[in-house]
C-alpha cells in the first residue's frame, strides 16, 4: 500500500514534470495558467495539448 509519504513525493514530481512547464506555456501564450491542471484529466489533456497547438493565442491578438 502507498504510504503518505510516497503520496506526497508523486504530487510535487507532477507538480513539477508536469503542472509547472504547462503553466508557463499558457500563460506566455495568454492563457490562464489554470489550463496546465485539465491536463491531469484523461482525454482531456489531448484535448488541451491540440488546442493549445492549434488555437489563435490570446497574445497574437494584442499586436
Amino acid at each position: 500500500m502507498v504510504g503518505m509519504i510516497e503520496l506526497f513525493v508523486a504530487l510535487i514530481f507532477v507538480g513539477l514534470i508536469v503542472i509547472l512547464p504547462y503553466w508557463k506555456i499558457f500563460s506566455k501564450a495568454g492563457f490562464p495558467g489554470w489550463y496546465s491542471f485539465l491536463l491531469l484529466v484523461p482525454i482531456l489533456n489531448l484535448i488541451m495539448i491540440f488546442y493549445l497547438a492549434f488555437a489563435e493565442w490570446p497574445i497574437h491578438k494584442e499586436e
